[in-house]
C-alpha cells in the first residue's frame, strides 16, 4: 500500500511503498476513498504536539470499503462502506458500559499503535505507527472492527470522510456534550473544519444567535452559509464585546474550536452566567491560560472539554449520515479543495494558511 509517511517532526511527509499485514482477530483491512486533513495531523506533523512516534502515518478521519475481515468480526463484510473513527471500543470497560464509549480505557493515545499494543504497517522491515488507530493517508489501512462504522452505500463515499472526525466532533459538541437547548446563544471561537460544525450544530438545534468568531474573513463567510446568524472578526474588534452587545449578559455556550490560548481566555470571559465554555481544540503541548477563578464560582460558569463530540460513534455516525442524506447537514460545503496522496505537503501548508474549510485527499 501506499502512504504519506512522518519521518521526522518538522519535516514534510514522504510518500512510500508499505507493508501491510492482513487483518488479525477483530480487525477489518479498508480500501481507502478518501481523507479529511485534520488540524491535529497538522499540530503532529509541525512538532506543536510532543511526543508523536515516527515513522507515522498520519490521518485520523477517512471513509473507505471493507475489502477483508479477521477472525471473529461481527457486522462487517468485504464491500461494505465504513467511515472510520479514531477511537476504538471495547464495549465492556467502565466508560463503554456506562454510555461514554469515546473515552473507553483501550484507547492507547498517542501512542501510534492498535488496541493490542502492536502496529501492521513496516518499511523494510522496521515498524510504522498509526495516527489515531487508523491511519488514513493510505490507500488503504487495518484497524479494528469497532473503527470501522458501516454507513448506507447511498452517501458519496468521499464526502463521508468528513464525518468520521470533524463533522461528529463539531455536531458532537452540540447535540451530546453541551445539550445546546433551542433558543440558547452560542458563541463558536475559530471556525475551521470543526467550528463550522459546530455551527451546524447550533443551527440543527436551532441555537440563537449562533456568532462565529476568527480572524480570517474568509472562514467566516463560511460559517454565515452554514448557519451562523452573525459573525466577529476578531482582528478588528473585540470579540467579547461584540458577543455581549448580541447577547447581553454573554453566549449561553461558548466553544473554542481551535488550539490557540487567547481564544480560550476570551471564550471563557464571554460565557454568560450560568453558561457553559466547551473546549474543544488543544493547543501545544504544555500550554497553559491563567484565569480569574472568582467568576467561575460566583456565576456558576462551566468549563469542560469535549473530545470528539462526545460521540457513541456506532450510533452516531451513520445518524449524521442520514441527516445528510436528508439535507438537514452540509458537507459538501466543507470541502474547499481535493487532494492527491502526494499532495498531503500542500494540503498542510493551504490549512496553516488558513485558506481551507476542509481539504480532501482523494485516492
Amino acid at each position: 500500500m501506499r502512504a504519506s509517511v512522518l519521518f521526522e517532526q518538522g519535516k514534510p511527509l514522504s510518500v512510500e511503498d508499505l507493508e501491510l499485514e492482513p487483518p488479525r482477530r477483530g480487525e477489518v483491512l479498508v480500501r481507502m476513498a478518501a481523507s479529511g486533513v485534520c488540524h491535529s495531523c497538522l499540530h503532529a506533523a509541525d512538532g506543536s504536539w510532543k511526543g508523536v512516534p515516527v515513522p507515522i502515518v498520519l490521518g485520523d478521519e477517512g471513509a473507505g470499503v471493507v475489502e477483508d475481515v479477521g477472525p471473529g468480526v461481527d457486522g462487517l463484510q468485504p464491500g461494505d462502506h465504513v467511515i472510520l473513527s479514531w477511537a476504538p471500543t471495547c464495549g465492556r470497560c467502565h466508560y463503554c458500559v456506562i454510555g461514554r464509549p469515546n473515552l473507553c480505557e483501550r484507547r492507547q493515545p498517542g501512542r501510534g499503535v492498535l488496541p493490542d499494543g502492536t502496529t501492521r504497517m513496516s518499511l523494510r522491515g522496521r515498524a510504522v505507527y498509526h495516527y489515531g488507530h487508523v491511519a488514513t493517508y493510505a490507500s488503504s489501512t487495518v484497524v479494528h472492527e469497532s473503527c470501522a462504522i458501516k454507513i448506507d452505500t447511498t452517501v458519496p463515499i468521499d464526502l463521508a470522510a468528513l464525518i468520521g472526525c470533524s463533522v461528529m466532533t463539531g455536531v458532537g459538541a452540540v447535540i451530546n456534550t453541551a445539550a445546546v437547548e433551542p433558543g440558547a446563544s452560542i458563541a463558536v471561537f475559530g471556525v475551521g473544519g470543526v467550528g463550522l460544525n459546530v455551527v451546524q450544530g447550533g443551527a440543527l438545534v436551532a441555537a440563537h444567535p449562533v456568532i462565529a468568531v476568527d480572524v480570517k474573513a474568509a472562514k467566516l463567510e463560511h460559517a454565515r452559509a452554514l448557519g451562523a446568524t452573525h459573525t466577529i472578526d476578531a482582528s478588528r474588534e473585540d470579540a467579547v464585546a461584540a458577543i455581549r452587545r448580541l447577547t447581553r449578559l454573554g453566549a449561553d455556550y461558548t466553544f473554542v474550536a481551535v488550539g490557540d490560548k487567547r481564544a480560550v481566555s476570551q471564550a471563557i470571559e464571554a460565557v454568560a452566567p450560568g453558561g457553559t465554555c466547551v473546549l474543544i481544540g488543544v493547543p501545544e503541548t504544555g500550554a497553559t491560560v491563567p484565569m480569574d477563578v472568582r467568576p467561575l464560582v460566583t456565576a456558576e460558569r462551566v468549563i469542560r472539554g469535549c473530545s470528539y463530540g462526545s460521540a457513541r460513534t456506532r450510533e452516531d455516525l451513520p445518524r449524521l449520515a442520514n441527516l445528510y442524506l436528508a439535507g438537514k447537514l452540509k458537507i459538501d460545503q466543507l470541502v474547499t479543495r481535493r487532494y492527491d496522496l502526494d499532495e498531503a505537503n500542500e494540503a498542510f501548508r493551504a490549512l496553516a494558511a488558513g485558506e481551507l474549510a476542509r481539504g480532501l485527499i482523494v485516492f
